[in-house]
Protein backbone atom coordinates (compact mmCIF):
# COMPACT_ATOMS: atom_id res chain seq x y z
CA UNK A 1 0.00 0.00 0.00
CA UNK A 2 1.25 3.51 -0.82
CA UNK A 3 2.41 5.67 2.04
CA UNK A 4 3.00 9.28 2.98
CA UNK A 5 6.74 9.22 3.81
CA UNK A 6 8.35 11.71 6.18
CA UNK A 7 9.44 14.99 4.68
CA UNK A 8 13.13 15.56 4.10
CA UNK A 9 14.94 18.90 3.76
CA UNK A 10 13.08 21.62 1.86
CA UNK A 11 10.00 19.48 1.44
CA UNK A 12 11.80 16.52 -0.12
CA UNK A 13 10.41 13.05 0.52
CA UNK A 14 12.32 10.40 2.45
CA UNK A 15 11.75 7.00 0.84
CA UNK A 16 12.46 3.62 2.40
CA UNK A 17 14.37 1.16 0.21
CA UNK A 18 12.47 -2.11 -0.18
CA UNK A 19 14.82 -4.18 -2.33
CA UNK A 20 18.19 -4.11 -4.10
CA UNK A 21 19.54 -6.31 -6.89
CA UNK A 22 23.09 -6.24 -8.25
CA UNK A 23 23.01 -7.27 -11.91
CA UNK A 24 26.75 -7.00 -12.61
CA UNK A 25 29.77 -5.45 -10.95
CA UNK A 26 28.80 -2.26 -12.80
CA UNK A 27 25.00 -2.10 -12.50
CA UNK A 28 22.29 -2.46 -9.86
CA UNK A 29 18.61 -1.67 -9.35
CA UNK A 30 16.55 -0.90 -6.29
CA UNK A 31 12.93 -0.31 -5.35
CA UNK A 32 11.41 2.16 -2.91
CA UNK A 33 8.05 2.91 -1.41
CA UNK A 34 5.99 5.31 -3.51
CA UNK A 35 4.39 8.37 -1.90
CA UNK A 36 0.62 8.64 -2.30
CA UNK A 37 1.01 12.13 -3.72
CA UNK A 38 3.51 11.23 -6.48
CA UNK A 39 2.05 11.30 -9.98
CA UNK A 40 4.24 10.84 -13.04
CA UNK A 41 4.13 9.94 -16.71
CA UNK A 42 5.94 6.77 -17.73
CA UNK A 43 9.38 7.77 -19.01
CA UNK A 44 9.88 10.73 -16.66
CA UNK A 45 12.71 11.16 -14.16
CA UNK A 46 13.09 12.55 -10.65
CA UNK A 47 15.99 13.82 -8.59
CA UNK A 48 16.98 11.26 -5.95
CA UNK A 49 19.96 10.78 -3.67
CA UNK A 50 21.30 10.64 -0.15
CA UNK A 51 21.93 13.11 2.61
CA UNK A 52 25.48 14.49 2.64
CA UNK A 53 25.68 15.98 6.08
CA UNK A 54 22.80 18.45 6.28
CA UNK A 55 22.45 18.78 2.50
CA UNK A 56 20.99 16.34 -0.03
CA UNK A 57 23.26 14.99 -2.78
CA UNK A 58 20.95 14.50 -5.77
CA UNK A 59 21.16 13.16 -9.33
CA UNK A 60 18.58 12.64 -12.08
CA UNK A 61 17.23 9.08 -12.26
CA UNK A 62 14.54 7.72 -14.55
CA UNK A 63 11.64 6.03 -12.82
CA UNK A 64 11.92 2.52 -14.25
CA UNK A 65 8.57 1.40 -12.88
CA UNK A 66 5.38 2.21 -14.83
CA UNK A 67 3.05 4.97 -13.71
CA UNK A 68 0.50 2.46 -12.35
CA UNK A 69 2.95 0.65 -10.05
CA UNK A 70 2.73 1.04 -6.27
CA UNK A 71 6.53 1.04 -5.92
CA UNK A 72 9.32 3.08 -7.50
CA UNK A 73 12.13 1.28 -9.30
CA UNK A 74 15.50 2.76 -10.33
CA UNK A 75 18.34 1.27 -12.39
CA UNK A 76 21.85 2.62 -11.92
CA UNK A 77 25.45 2.26 -12.94
CA UNK A 78 28.14 1.91 -10.28
CA UNK A 79 30.89 4.53 -10.29
CA UNK A 80 33.64 3.73 -7.79
CA UNK A 81 34.55 7.37 -7.16
CA UNK A 82 31.15 8.85 -7.97
CA UNK A 83 29.92 11.26 -5.27
CA UNK A 84 26.51 9.56 -5.19
CA UNK A 85 26.72 6.11 -6.82
CA UNK A 86 29.76 5.14 -4.76
CA UNK A 87 27.39 5.29 -1.77
CA UNK A 88 24.08 4.43 -3.45
CA UNK A 89 25.34 1.01 -4.58
CA UNK A 90 25.71 -0.04 -0.95
CA UNK A 91 22.04 0.49 -0.08
CA UNK A 92 20.31 -2.13 2.03
CA UNK A 93 16.67 -2.92 2.76
CA UNK A 94 15.27 -0.33 5.13
CA UNK A 95 17.74 2.42 4.21
CA UNK A 96 16.31 5.78 3.17
CA UNK A 97 16.93 7.92 0.12
CA UNK A 98 15.74 11.47 -0.53
CA UNK A 99 13.64 12.47 -3.53
CA UNK A 100 12.55 15.77 -4.97
CA UNK A 101 8.94 14.86 -5.89
CA UNK A 102 8.77 16.76 -9.18
CA UNK A 103 8.92 14.36 -12.15
CA UNK A 104 9.96 15.82 -15.51
CA UNK A 105 11.37 14.63 -18.83
CA UNK A 106 10.96 14.38 -22.59
CA UNK A 107 10.77 10.59 -23.02
CA UNK A 108 6.98 10.67 -22.82
CA UNK A 109 4.13 10.09 -25.24
CA UNK A 110 3.04 13.74 -25.02
CA UNK A 111 6.26 14.79 -26.80
CA UNK A 112 5.59 12.57 -29.83
CA UNK A 113 3.19 12.87 -32.74
CA UNK A 114 0.78 9.98 -33.32
CA UNK A 115 2.36 7.02 -35.12
CA UNK A 116 2.24 3.28 -35.69
CA UNK A 117 5.72 2.04 -34.70
CA UNK A 118 7.62 3.19 -31.60
CA UNK A 119 11.39 2.67 -31.50
CA UNK A 120 13.09 2.85 -28.11
CA UNK A 121 16.87 3.09 -28.57
CA UNK A 122 18.94 2.59 -25.41
CA UNK A 123 22.47 1.82 -24.26
CA UNK A 124 23.58 0.75 -20.78
CA UNK A 125 21.36 2.08 -18.00
CA UNK A 126 19.59 4.22 -20.60
CA UNK A 127 17.05 1.41 -20.77
CA UNK A 128 15.58 2.61 -17.44
CA UNK A 129 12.93 5.03 -18.77
CA UNK A 130 11.86 2.45 -21.34
CA UNK A 131 11.36 -0.11 -18.58
CA UNK A 132 8.53 2.21 -17.59
CA UNK A 133 7.28 2.94 -21.11
CA UNK A 134 6.99 -0.70 -22.23
CA UNK A 135 4.91 -1.57 -19.16
CA UNK A 136 2.44 1.27 -19.71
CA UNK A 137 -0.87 0.24 -21.34
CA UNK A 138 -1.02 3.66 -23.04
CA UNK A 139 2.01 2.67 -25.13
CA UNK A 140 0.09 -0.16 -26.74
CA UNK A 141 -3.02 1.96 -27.19
CA UNK A 142 -0.99 4.46 -29.18
CA UNK A 143 1.25 2.14 -31.22
CA UNK A 144 0.78 -1.07 -33.21
CA UNK A 145 4.37 -2.15 -32.65
CA UNK A 146 7.04 -1.29 -30.06
CA UNK A 147 10.71 -2.06 -30.75
CA UNK A 148 13.02 -1.85 -27.73
CA UNK A 149 16.75 -1.97 -28.48
CA UNK A 150 19.38 -2.29 -25.77
CA UNK A 151 23.10 -2.23 -26.54
CA UNK A 152 25.85 -2.90 -23.98
CA UNK A 153 29.50 -3.84 -24.07
CA UNK A 154 29.10 -7.28 -22.47
CA UNK A 155 26.38 -9.91 -22.31
CA UNK A 156 25.93 -9.64 -18.54
CA UNK A 157 24.90 -6.01 -18.89
CA UNK A 158 21.90 -7.09 -20.99
CA UNK A 159 20.47 -9.05 -18.03
CA UNK A 160 18.26 -6.24 -16.72
CA UNK A 161 16.48 -5.83 -20.05
CA UNK A 162 16.11 -9.57 -20.60
CA UNK A 163 14.63 -9.99 -17.13
CA UNK A 164 12.34 -7.02 -17.71
CA UNK A 165 10.83 -8.54 -20.86
CA UNK A 166 10.42 -11.90 -19.13
CA UNK A 167 8.59 -10.19 -16.25
CA UNK A 168 6.18 -8.67 -18.77
CA UNK A 169 5.49 -12.08 -20.29
CA UNK A 170 4.70 -13.61 -16.90
CA UNK A 171 2.84 -10.61 -15.43
CA UNK A 172 -0.72 -10.85 -14.16
CA UNK A 173 -2.30 -8.60 -16.80
CA UNK A 174 0.42 -7.19 -19.11
CA UNK A 175 0.56 -10.14 -21.57
CA UNK A 176 -3.04 -9.47 -22.61
CA UNK A 177 -2.23 -5.80 -23.22
CA UNK A 178 1.18 -6.22 -24.85
CA UNK A 179 0.33 -9.27 -26.97
CA UNK A 180 2.84 -9.66 -29.80
CA UNK A 181 3.42 -5.91 -30.18
CA UNK A 182 6.75 -5.80 -28.29
CA UNK A 183 10.05 -6.68 -29.98
CA UNK A 184 13.25 -6.72 -27.90
CA UNK A 185 16.63 -6.48 -29.67
CA UNK A 186 19.64 -6.89 -27.34
CA UNK A 187 23.15 -6.44 -28.76
CA UNK A 188 26.72 -6.29 -27.49
CA UNK A 189 29.71 -4.36 -28.81
CA UNK A 190 32.63 -6.16 -27.14
CA UNK A 191 31.77 -9.61 -25.84
CA UNK A 192 30.49 -12.06 -28.44
CA UNK A 193 26.72 -12.65 -28.30
CA UNK A 194 23.95 -13.85 -30.64
CA UNK A 195 23.45 -10.25 -31.85
CA UNK A 196 26.43 -7.92 -32.19
CA UNK A 197 26.94 -4.26 -33.02
CA UNK A 198 25.84 -0.74 -32.25
CA UNK A 199 22.26 0.08 -33.20
CA UNK A 200 23.46 2.99 -35.32
CA UNK A 201 25.25 0.43 -37.50
CA UNK A 202 22.10 -1.71 -37.58
CA UNK A 203 20.18 1.30 -38.88
CA UNK A 204 22.79 2.08 -41.54
CA UNK A 205 23.27 -1.44 -42.87
CA UNK A 206 19.59 -2.45 -42.85
CA UNK A 207 19.65 -5.00 -40.00
CA UNK A 208 17.17 -2.98 -37.97
CA UNK A 209 14.83 -2.62 -40.94
CA UNK A 210 14.95 -6.38 -41.45
CA UNK A 211 14.17 -7.04 -37.78
CA UNK A 212 11.43 -4.45 -37.42
CA UNK A 213 9.57 -4.49 -40.72
CA UNK A 214 11.15 -1.60 -42.59
CA UNK A 215 13.46 1.43 -42.33
CA UNK A 216 12.65 4.48 -40.22
CA UNK A 217 9.75 6.38 -41.77
CA UNK A 218 8.63 9.79 -40.46
CA UNK A 219 5.08 9.10 -41.65
CA UNK A 220 4.63 6.10 -39.36
CA UNK A 221 7.50 5.88 -36.89
CA UNK A 222 8.30 7.60 -33.60
CA UNK A 223 11.56 7.34 -31.67
CA UNK A 224 12.78 7.75 -28.08
CA UNK A 225 16.54 7.76 -27.40
CA UNK A 226 18.45 7.42 -24.12
CA UNK A 227 22.17 6.79 -23.62
CA UNK A 228 25.54 8.53 -23.71
CA UNK A 229 26.02 11.92 -25.35
CA UNK A 230 27.76 10.41 -28.39
CA UNK A 231 24.99 7.84 -28.73
CA UNK A 232 22.35 10.58 -28.58
CA UNK A 233 24.14 12.63 -31.25
CA UNK A 234 24.50 9.67 -33.62
CA UNK A 235 20.90 8.54 -33.31
CA UNK A 236 19.65 12.11 -33.62
CA UNK A 237 21.61 12.56 -36.86
CA UNK A 238 20.19 9.34 -38.27
CA UNK A 239 16.64 10.34 -37.34
CA UNK A 240 17.09 13.74 -38.98
CA UNK A 241 18.58 12.09 -42.07
CA UNK A 242 15.38 10.02 -42.26
CA UNK A 243 13.32 13.24 -42.32
CA UNK A 244 12.35 13.29 -38.66
CA UNK A 245 12.09 16.35 -36.42
CA UNK A 246 12.84 16.48 -32.69
CA UNK A 247 9.87 16.84 -30.36
CA UNK A 248 9.25 18.30 -26.93
CA UNK A 249 6.41 18.47 -24.43
CA UNK A 250 5.45 21.88 -25.84
CA UNK A 251 5.76 20.84 -29.49
CA UNK A 252 5.48 17.11 -30.31
CA UNK A 253 7.71 15.67 -33.03
CA UNK A 254 8.96 12.44 -34.57
CA UNK A 255 11.72 11.70 -32.03
CA UNK A 256 12.80 12.73 -28.53
CA UNK A 257 16.03 12.43 -26.56
CA UNK A 258 16.87 12.75 -22.87
CA UNK A 259 20.06 14.53 -21.83
CA UNK A 260 19.41 14.63 -18.09
CA UNK A 261 21.44 11.47 -17.39
CA UNK A 262 24.53 12.35 -19.43
CA UNK A 263 27.60 13.02 -17.30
Amino acid sequence: MNVAPPKGPRGMAMLRVAGIRHWTDRTFSFTCERPDSLRFRSGEFVMIGLMDGEKPLLRAYSIASPSWDETLEFYSIKVADGPLTSRLQHLRDGDQIVMRPKPVGTLVHDALLPGRRLFLFSTGTGIAPFASVIRDPETYDKFDRVILTHTCRERGELAYGLDLVERIRTHEFLPEIVGDKLTHIATTTREHSPQMGRMTDWIRDGRLAAASGGPLDPDTDRVMICGSMNMLKEHKALCEAAGMTEGANSEPGHFVIEKAFVD
